[in-house]
């Protein structure tokens, strides 16, 4: 029962997307079936913490990596703040946790080059798929907006007059993001091809396949990995990547962390400042391909 409740409360009270409370849901049924099974029966509302940290081992002989295994202690700790929040328990067993060290992730963006030459492939491609795939890629781009954030985009979300974008974020925050003149091009030649799909009239959604259903997230994902798959040779060519790719030549090219942080639609700057690491990372490779001693 505690735990329904507590899936009611990220969903209602902290605007948690369905995604986020079914992986907070399912980390709690894993940790509650380990307990019942090790534990003869107990509860998971009753346990302590060296019973929590012996699942961590189990995860860890698992081979799980450590920001597996933090994300899943997050949401236990979430949980158990939850019932003492709510007077269920009288201690939070997770006082004393420290988590566990992991590397840090530092992504490679893609260069300026690569995205023109994406954007140049695009060009020659006068079909719906094509004009609707540019706008794709134009938005991610110049935007930063998240892979879930374009996939819900309304039409009328789209200001083309005024050069605005009203995004939902994570926790149903809105934002409105700024369009060049390049994206505003873009938009502007798809809206005009998505007239013409059958069914379009009656879908809100701003981003359809030539069916007029709303995107899927495999096929936005697919798409961007094909596309940069002809111009990058980075290993990872996701829509995130370009996300990446957007802040970190944002800073390159001098904005400030808390105006990136705004068309992110980040909560703190915490999340941001990640960007910078990885732009000091390209600058040392730079250095060092540039400088004599360093080659």
């Amino acid at each position: 029962m505690s735990v329904r409740a507590f899936v009611e409360y990220l969903s209602l009270e902290k605007n948690y997307s369905p995604l986020t409370c079914l992986a907070y849901r399912r980390d709690l049924e894993l940790f509650s079936d380990f307990i019942e099974s090790n534990f003869d029966g107990q509860s998971v509302d009753s346990v302590v913490y060296p019973q929590i940290r012996n699942w961590i081992v189990i995860l860890v002989e698992k081979g799980l990596s450590s920001r597996s295994v933090n994300r899943k202690i997050a949401s236990l700790k979430a949980y158990y703040k939850f019932l003492r929040k709510t007077r269920q328990i009288e201690e939070n067993p997770f006082v004393h946790h420290v988590a566990l060290k992991a590397p840090k992730k530092i992504e490679i963006p893609f260069s300026v080059d690569e995205v023109d030459k994406v954007l140049e492939l695009l060009d020659g491609d006068s079909s719906f798929e094509g004009v609707r795939n540019k706008a794709i890629v134009e938005l991610f781009y110049a935007t930063g907006i998240r892979r879930s954030e374009l996939i819900n985009l309304k039409l009328l979300d789209v200001d083309l007059s005024s050069g605005l974008l009203k995004v939902l974020g994570k926790r149903n925050k809105e934002r409105m993001v700024p369009l060049i003149k390049p994206v505003i091009h873009s938009l502007e030649r798809y809206i005009e091809v998505r007239s013409q799909v059958a069914g379009a009239e009656n879908n809100e959604c701003l981003f359809l396949v030539k069916t007029g259903n709303k995107l899927n997230e495999t096929l936005v994902y697919r798409l961007i990995n094909g596309y940069f798959s002809s111009a990058s040779s980075k290993v990872k060519k996701s829509p995130h990547v370009l996300r990446h790719s957007f802040a970190t030549h944002l800073l390159n090219n001098g904005a400030d962390l808390n105006s990136i942080k705004e068309l992110l639609g980040h909560a703190s700057l915490a999340s941001t400042q990640v960007y910078t690491q990885s732009s000091i990372t390209e600058l040392q490779q730079v250095y060092k391909d540039a400088h004599p001693r360093g080659r």
